[in-house]
């Protein structure tokens, strides 16, 4: 059973944590997630959050020398009028992140210039708490819509889905999953992020408390998708973001 990490390479699944598109979910309204970025280097391969007028979040194994962050999309094929695209100036993984289980799945990019901020541009929060079991989350990507294909969408698409206990989650993926990682979507499968997701946001009443990270294949039943664990992280973003 081949891990995916969301990474979405023209089409490519990695065995690792590959971008996925939501599989099961629907088109978002237009602009009605507005923190949400495309990572792009000459085509789409990840997603982002942006948390401020100059920082973007997403997952360290989307890390790339060269990456143009594009905001105030909806349909990435063409040109709406409400697009920024920014380059990223650094890159910068958490220092611990491991390639191998993708713990610490997560990566800061400061943008070259600072965000417009307006109706079609604006900042999650970052969590003030851990998410709960059960609770109730939005993922969103541009990411393989096809659990047993490959359909990469141009607009936006969006999944509602639960936090997913955290022992749960263990007796998923026994070996994998660590602390830094939080379960999201369904145990009967048939609806999850996937292939060109990853990076992108989770968030839950009104912050962003996951990265889309890995899983087994998409929508599997009984192996939901996994994230970075976000409320682990605010110590590690804010010196960051100071620091740089």
């Amino acid at each position: 059973m081949k891990i995916l990490i969301f990474l979405s390479l023209l089409g490519a699944a990695l065995v690792a944590a590959d971008d996925e598109k939501v599989v099961g979910g629907y088109e978002c309204g237009r602009h009605s997630v507005p923190y949400q970025v495309s990572l792009n280097a000459g085509y789409h391969f990840c997603g982002g959050s942006l948390i401020s007028s100059q920082w973007v979040i997403s997952a360290a194994h989307c890390y790339k020398s060269r990456i143009q962050v594009r905001l105030g999309e909806h349909d990435i094929a063409v040109n709406e009028g409400t697009e920024q695209w920014i380059d990223g100036a650094k890159m910068i993984r958490h220092p611990q992140y491991n390639s191998y289980n993708l713990d610490n799945d997560i990566m800061l990019i400061k943008l070259s210039r600072p965000a417009a901020l307006n109706g079609y541009v604006q900042t999650v929060a970052l969590p003030s708490r851990c998410p709960v079991a059960d609770e109730s989350c939005l993922v969103s990507g541009w990411g393989n819509t096809s659990a047993g294909g490959s359909n990469y969408p141009n607009r936006l698409q969006c999944l509602r889905q639960p936090i997913i206990d955290h022992r749960i989650c263990r007796n998923a993926y026994p070996h994998l999953f660590t602390d830094n990682m939080v379960c999201s979507g369904f145990m009967h499968g048939g609806a999850s992020s996937c292939q060109g997701d990853s990076g992108g946001p989770l968030v839950c009443g009104g912050q962003l408390q996951g990265v889309v990270s890995w899983g087994y294949d998409c929508a599997m039943q009984g192996h939901p998708s996994v994230y970075a664990r976000v409320c682990r992280y605010n110590s590690w973003i804010n010196s960051v973001m100071l620091s740089n």
